[in-house]
């Protein structure tokens, strides 16, 4: 299975270099506005372009990537809220399990029915532990995963389910405080689940300032996402990646 995309994001981590993510709704973007955002990410050295979102009720995820793909040599992650939401032109798919809800279909279920189309898919798989902290306000994702976020305060429990996941095989984790979230993730929980894990740790939901997101790399954050704020003003993609990518480099 490939691993291409991975290795890099665990080289980078290795050697404590941040990367910057600009997550694309198919749901939320014309082919203007798409080739906007192409056009601003190429400029700023976005490292990558997630594609996805919690419900994508439209037919044109496959025809967003391909446009991407045509455009741009950043490589294109999904960012999945089901099953269905697959691409083959897509460079790799974060398959993510809610390892902070008690779901059983967004832990495994999903998972069983999808793997044959999936592995099929020839997609750089990349099993995610899902991490969905409480950002202030109801989103999408913990009402269609009908699972309770975790308490924003409550760092230990994301921690120790941050080690979990680690340890039952995920080669990434995500926290995410959920698209439009009122309050993003707190440093203090960052730091204490990059502290206790190993595997690169992707934080996203509620960055609206560079400042924040060059806090979050301090706080040991490795890669930074950021989807709704760009959606309301595009040209924050300069300033969101020079703030990551100014992060000193501290080696591992």
């Amino acid at each position: 299975m490939k691993s291409v995309i991975y290795n890099t994001l665990a080289e980078k981590k290795k050697q404590g270099k941040k990367s910057f993510a600009v997550l694309i709704d198919p749901d939320k973007v014309d082919k203007a506005l798409l080739d906007e955002l192409i056009e601003l990410s190429v400029s700023a050295k976005v490292d990558y372009l997630l594609v996805g979102g919690s419900l994508v009720i439209s037919n044109h995820l496959d025809e967003c990537v391909q446009h991407i793909k045509q455009h741009c040599s950043i490589p294109v992650i999904l960012f999945p809220g089901s099953p269905s939401q697959i691409s083959k032109h897509a460079d790799a798919l974060l398959y993510l399990s809610l390892i902070s809800g008690r779901n059983p279909e967004l832990l495994i279920g999903q998972h069983v029915v999808s793997a044959p189309f999936i592995r099929q898919s020839g997609l750089e798989i990349m099993p995610t532990g899902y991490i969905v902290v409480d950002g202030g306000a109801p989103t999408t994702v913990s009402y269609i995963s009908n699972a309770t976020p975790i308490p924003a305060d409550k760092n230990e429990i994301a921690m120790c389910t941050a080690m979990a996941g680690e340890m039952l095989g995920m080669k990434l984790i995500y926290m995410d405080a959920g698209s439009g979230a009122k309050r993003p993730i707190t440093e203090s929980m960052i730091k204490i689940v990059a502290d206790h894990i190993e595997a690169p740790l992707i934080i996203g939901g509620g960055i609206t300032e560079p400042e924040k997101a060059y806090l979050n790399c301090k706080a040991g954050a490795d890669v930074i996402v950021v989807g709704n704020a760009i959606e309301k003003d595009a040209s924050l993609i300069q300033e969101m990646s020079a703030a990551v990518h100014s992060v000193p480099v501290k080696v591992i």
